[in-house]
């Protein structure tokens, strides 16, 4: 396309589709100049914002000089729409989690080759810095060869919303912040999945998981634990990373953590007995301090492009997707490995998933 700025509608005004438009305005390719929303008071807001408010959908798609289409709306809608902005000539961008089932987003993709149109999906939070930290740590052996992982994310306040405690629209912690932890864990390793064990939380007593716990083994042995909770008035660590040399927590978003690690140039010493609660432990007793070195956070090098920064490179032929419809459709399967794994309350094994 030669076209500049890429025109920009937003479909579905709400908590994330507001909050566009502050990703988008930096990078100057790209432009939003609408909004269509079934709830009034939201295309209110964006007319007041200085966006032009459609009266409907198909408004949006028959207009020329709308480009893109930014999905924003319920999940259970995403693949209608999708498909209908690709069969009208738009790019499309979707948020999380792009479908219910794997096997609509590979419904979308097929249009989007067909029509020959940018299909892509928000994972925004493969930028989160935390992420990025854990991602450059292993990747540069801070903590020696790392062999398990413990990605959590909890609070107290239950599922937000009203259409999340639904299923018939794709509520439910996994499909909601699991998404973004599972894409994150995925781009930690380049193995497959071997084993898959899960448990759902359903102690608020809606129709869908208010949290969830799913344990994960890949070929090459590292491990994983995944956990969101929404009933939890004390959270722990938001990354827990074992290695063979050292140990890195990452507590919260505020980057909080450190890295313990043995100390190349001091032999083992011999660890002295401690007096836990009726009885004597070499075992558990801390390693001396001289044989041990504690270590700030490292921060990781600056991402190269923004998702926008991307995307807006994608349309212009000039760079690649950073996020890939096939990862998306990974973490699409493994989810639905890990609702089967927690329905048969099994180990489900050998998936080469």
């Amino acid at each position: 396309m030669d076209k500049k700025p890429y025109h920009v509608v937003i479909v579905g005004y709400g908590g994330m589709g507001s909050y566009h438009p502050q990703l988008i305005a930096p990078v100057e390719s790209l432009r939003v100049t609408g909004v269509f929303d079934v709830i009034p008071y939201r295309m209110e807001l964006a007319e007041s914002a200085g966006l032009k408010p459609y009266e409907s959908l198909d408004a949006v798609l028959t207009d020329s000089e709308v480009d893109v289409v930014l999905i924003a709306t319920p999940n259970d809608v995403h693949k209608d729409i999708a498909i209908q902005a690709l069969k009208a000539g738009k790019h499309v961008i979707c948020e999380k989690p792009v479908t219910i089932t794997s096997a609509d987003l590979l419904d979308i993709v097929e249009v989007a080759k067909a029509e020959d149109r940018i299909f892509t999906v928000h994972q925004n939070r493969r930028w989160d810095e935390d992420f990025r930290i854990v991602k450059h740590l292993i990747e540069t052996k801070q903590a020696g060869e790392v062999f398990h992982v413990e990605s959590r994310v909890q609070g107290a306040n239950g599922i937000p919303g009203d259409w999340r405690q639904l299923k018939a629209y794709g509520g439910g912690m996994l499909l909601d912040w699991g998404v973004h932890l599972l894409d994150q864990l995925l781009l930690l390793t380049d193995s497959k999945i071997d084993s898959v064990t899960a448990e759902l939380s359903t102690i608020l007593g809606t129709e869908v998981d208010d949290g969830f716990t799913t344990h994960i083994r890949f070929y090459d042995e590292l491990t994983a634990v995944v956990e969101v909770g929404t009933t939890n008035y004390v959270t722990l660590p938001r990354w827990y990373v074992k290695g063979n040399e050292g140990t890195a927590v990452i507590r919260d978003w505020d980057l909080n953590g450190e890295l313990v690690r043995s100390n190349p140039d001091v032999a083992r010493v011999e660890p002295k007995p401690i007096q836990a609660g009726q009885g004597l432990t070499k075992t558990m007793a801390p390693p001396s301090e001289e044989s041990t070195l504690r270590l700030p956070i490292e921060k990781a090098p600056a991402a190269a492009q923004t998702f926008y920064e991307n995307f807006a490179a994608a349309l212009e032929g000039k760079s690649t997707l950073i996020v890939k419809n096939e990862e998306v459709y990974r973490v699409l399967r493994l989810i639905e490995t890990i609702f089967e794994a927690a329905e048969k309350r099994e180990v489900l094994k050998d998936l080469n998933l």
